[in-house]
């Protein structure tokens, strides 16, 4: 079974057509498929606009009815923390994320490029990046009691330019404890995504969270789905076999499954 729930159109900053991912990921062998269109932020130039989301909705709802004898389909969004959603229909899953960090009144993102996070660790925390690595988890952990949330969206994105660990050391001693007290917070009650975007876009070399967290999730009995985060359809199944043996290497032996009646445990042997 091949399954992604992390998907991004021209609707907001993905490269192709709702339909031309569909498409694609019929042709790649996948059973199943969500859409996650980032949800309305006033000051995310790549989210929807409100008008957009209407449109978005009828767009998968229609999707979903043509092709329902080659693939499910399944309506969802990517709630940034800025903007919290709170009413979850007519989505059928969400994905609670944090794109942004706040300082003063001031809202910047965290995955844009390298150099605005070297501003904000220079001119908003003194060249400290374990205080904002604070403020960044603390943001992420308010999601843990948000019940539209479904699944958080890659943990450790602020690392996302860190591949040559010039921010911080992936096992600082400091940074975990913040990344593993954030992961105790979801432990029974939400998924956490295994997550290959930043790989198709050169970024990382492996997914989202780092792999010392990936062990701790499962330590915890974190449970958690394998997304690639697609903004591009060519890569819908980025670094999913890799994954998958690092995630069966961490201990894991079953993952989560979207179902019309909701999230479904099963054996990680039965994915790909």
């Amino acid at each position: 079974m091949r399954q992604n729930l992390h998907t991004h159109s021209t609707f907001c900053d993905g490269k192709n057509p709702p339909e031309e991912m569909v498409l694609k990921a019929i042709e790649k062998g996948f059973d199943i498929l969500g859409f996650s269109g980032h949800g309305y932020v006033k000051i995310d130039t790549a989210a929807m606009s409100v008008e957009g989301t209407r449109e978005y909705i009828q767009t998968i709802q229609m999707l979903k009815e043509k092709y329902k004898e080659k693939i499910d389909i399944y309506l969802g969004l990517e709630e940034d923390a800025l903007n919290r959603l709170i009413v979850k229909e007519p989505f059928s899953f969400i994905i609670g994320s944090v794109h942004f960090l706040t300082h003063e009144g001031v809202s910047l993102p965290i995955d844009y490029n390298r150099g605005i996070m070297e501003f904000m660790v220079d001119a908003w925390y003194e060249g400290n990046f374990i205080n904002l690595a604070k403020d960044y988890y603390q943001d992420v952990r308010q999601m843990a009691n948000w019940d539209e949330v479904d699944i958080i969206g890659h943990l450790d994105l602020i690392t996302k330019f860190n591949e040559d660990e010039s921010f911080i050391r992936f096992d600082d001693p400091l940074y975990v404890k913040e990344a593993c007290d954030t992961i105790d917070a979801f432990a029974g009650k939400k998924i956490l995504e295994v997550n290959t975007g930043a790989i198709s876009r050169n970024y990382r070399k492996t997914p989202y969270p780092y792999r010392n967290l990936l062990q701790y999730m499962h330590e915890k009995g974190v449970q958690i789905c394998l997304n690639s985060d697609c903004h591009n359809a060519e890569y819908l199944d980025c670094y999913f076999p890799e994954s998958l043996e690092m995630i069966k290497a961490c201990g894991y032996k079953t993952m989560m499954k979207k179902t019309p009646e909701g999230f479904t445990e099963t054996d990680i042997d039965c994915f790909w």
